[in-house]
């Protein structure tokens, strides 16, 4: 019995497959990238004390929210690499690269559909500028029940109800123009695993950099030459050589935990300073 025959014998498995066609020819597109994986350690005690601070004023702040807002400011100061790679005129040699004035994260999300566990993908614009609580009410949307219904997941919906060489040639389609490249598939992707004792992981998001998220787990740091605990995250940045080079992605990962062990989003009466004071806690990095 041929595979495809199997297929139309087990309506279970066809629902499955039609899901996860958009991950499928995700993973087809991906492909083509020459990823180079780096990871680095970042001290995360400005951000805990942050959400702390947060939690005391009835605020909810996750990690994910602060790496997105990381990533925002970072992307936009590093814009070779927020870029994606465009075909050039016909007759022209080689590729061309397109940069983005803004920067949007393709956010991987962990949902429950019908039953069965399935990966969808928020995009988040403006986050070159989108203050923490705009972002962490995006994220709230996206999480809460219903989101596989929302409208921003309505092109899902359809290839997974297109037959398999249609959906391909759509995913395709919506990807050839680089100016509406933003909208559709982001500028860069951001997925976490630090919900479960996952300290590192790696994944080529199909943007020119991709940030993976462990866990917050409290580890042993040295400062000022003293051995002392503080809650640290490991960063994965993978990134298409097609775009940039090393040096430029490591000028990225650095900036990056810069930005986040030197947190300050700038509000004022956020109570952070005030929290800070009262712990008596030290969060120089």
């Amino acid at each position: 019995m041929s595979g495809s025959a199997g297929s139309a014998r087990d309506p279970a498995r066809t629902h499955s497959e039609r899901r996860r066609a958009h991950t499928l020819y995700f993973l087809e597109h991906a492909a083509r990238q020459r990823p180079v994986h780096l990871d680095t350690d970042i001290d995360m005690s400005r951000v805990e004390a942050h959400r702390a601070a947060a939690r005391a004023e009835g605020r909810r702040s996750s990690v994910v929210a602060y790496l997105l807002y990381a990533a925002g400011r970072v992307l936009h100061r590093h814009p070779a690499a927020n870029a994606a790679l465009a075909p050039r005129p016909f007759g022209a040699r080689g590729p061309r690269t397109v940069r983005f004035p803004g920067v949007t994260a393709k956010l991987a999300l962990d949902r429950t559909v019908d039953g069965e566990r399935t990966v969808l993908s928020a995009l988040l614009p403006g986050l070159e500028s989108a203050a923490l609580a705009e972002i962490q009410e995006r994220i709230e949307r996206y999480r809460g029940p219903g989101a596989a219904e929302l409208p921003e997941f309505r092109g899902v919906r359809l290839l997974g109800r297109l037959p398999a060489p249609l959906g391909r040639l759509a995913f395709a389609a919506a990807l050839r123009d680089p100016r509406r490249r933003p909208a559709v598939f982001g500028t860069v992707s951001v997925s976490s695993l630090g919900h479960r004792p996952v300290d590192g992981f790696h994944s080529s998001g199909g943007t020119a950099v991709t940030l993976c998220a462990g866990r917050v787990v409290d580890r042993a740091v040295v400062r000022d030459g003293r051995v002392t605990v503080a809650p640290v995250m490991r960063l994965g940045l993978t990134f298409d050589h097609r775009i940039i080079d090393g040096a430029a992605a490591a000028d990225v990962l650095g900036d990056l935990k810069t930005t986040l062990e030197e947190f300050d989003d700038g509000a004022k009466g956020d109570g952070f300073q005030t929290f800070v004071r009262g712990t008596g806690q030290d969060l120089r990095t």
